[in-house]
């Protein structure tokens, strides 16, 4: 199950903008899904609990449709009362093992590990299925996270994970993010607030090379 879980996260992370405008937002997963995205997290703060379960119960069908992951950020009861494929979290969010508990054993979990490679020691003996870095870039979605450099990118722990890079990541600068060697690049406004979201998502995966393929994960 493992090995199976490993060779699916690859590629195209797309992780969505916190909005209530549904009719704006899901146009552009499906877009983003039909660009090669092979992940969605479905990334909402709004209090509005109604909302969230229409916005990520949509999502939900569109990765379907596309044979793609569907993954919710921090939220765990929505996860679980979906059936979503897994949940990413934070440091702040719901301990991986509680996340574990409740999924069970074949759901996806992702930890964010920032710049700290502990996060990443720490959340692979925890179980995670795969870890994240960044920001890379300076992020227009969070502007004031911190930074995990490309150095730091490049020299992460081989932890026999799949790693996700995440931070300021676009058709532009896709390239150089590939050649720090990851797994998945995960993006939010390169893709969301992009002109053609279905066009970016093929740019950002068409500048992928061979050389690019790290390995840490597989």
């Amino acid at each position: 199950m493992e090995s199976i879980v490993h060779s699916a996260l690859q590629g195209l992370y797309a992780i969505t903008p916190d909005t209530r405008d549904s009719a704006w937002l899901l146009p552009r997963v499906e877009a983003v899904l039909q660009g090669g995205a092979s992940l969605v997290q479905y990334r909402s703060k709004s209090p509005d609990a109604a909302l969230r379960l229409q916005q990520a119960g949509a999502i939900q069908q569109l990765c379907r449709r596309h044979a793609a992951l569907f993954i919710i950020n921090d939220d765990l009861a929505l996860a679980s009362h979906l059936g979503a494929d897994g949940i990413h979290l934070g440091r702040h969010d719901a301990e991986l093992q509680q996340a574990r508990h409740h999924l069970g054993k074949t759901a996806i979990i992702g930890a964010s590990c920032y710049n700290q490679y502990a996060l990443a020691h720490q959340a692979a003996r925890a179980g995670a299925n795969y870890l994240a870095l960044g920001a890379l870039f300076t992020s227009r979605s969070k502007p004031d996270v911190v930074h995990a450099t490309p150095a730091l990118v490049t020299g992460r722990p081989a932890l026999g994970l799949p790693y996700a890079i995440i931070g300021g990541i676009d058709a532009d600068n896709a390239a150089q993010a590939w050649a720090c060697g990851t797994e998945m690049l995960a993006v939010i406004g390169g893709l969301f607030m992009a002109t053609d979201p279905g066009a970016a998502a093929r740019a950002i995966l068409a500048a992928r090379r061979p050389q690019a393929q790290a390995p840490h994960g597989i």
